[in-house]
């Protein structure tokens, strides 16, 4: 007699996601301020560290990337309240990666390469795996 597994509810999928896209946007986020903003070495160097201080607080893209890693977090730890680590943290994590690479590729126009996008598929067959 062989043990059914239970399905992944749709209500487990919907928090991988939501950890998915604010850890995504985060993500872009503040990798966005922080190329707006430059060589905090430099800010440093002419303004001091108050002003490196000053410089990053006072970024709304980075205050906003913030307040999504935030979010992600606690939808990361509501996730976990409702299916087994062992789906949250692979699912999220693959689905991050790929969301990201995605994401900079159309937001930051950063140029990724063939492998990565190879990677990116290997990462998506292995989340349609943790699916069955």
């Amino acid at each position: 007699m062989t043990a059914h597994l239970p399905a992944v509810s749709l209500h487990a999928w919907v928090t991988i996601w939501t950890v998915v896209v604010f850890a995504t946007a985060g993500d872009i986020l503040i990798a966005g301020a922080m190329r707006r903003l430059g060589d905090l070495d430099e800010i440093r160097a002419k303004s001091g560290l108050g002003g490196a201080i000053k410089a990053v607080v006072t970024s709304p893209f980075l205050v906003a990337g913030i307040g999504c890693m935030a979010v992600s977090f606690f939808a990361l730890l509501y996730a976990l309240s409702v299916a087994d680590l062992s789906l949250i943290a692979p699912a999220t994590a693959s689905l991050t990666y790929i969301a990201t690479s995605v994401s900079a590729r159309i937001f930051l126009k950063e140029q990724v390469d063939k492998r990565r996008w190879i990677a990116a598929l290997f990462v998506g067959a292995g989340v349609l795996l943790l699916e069955r």
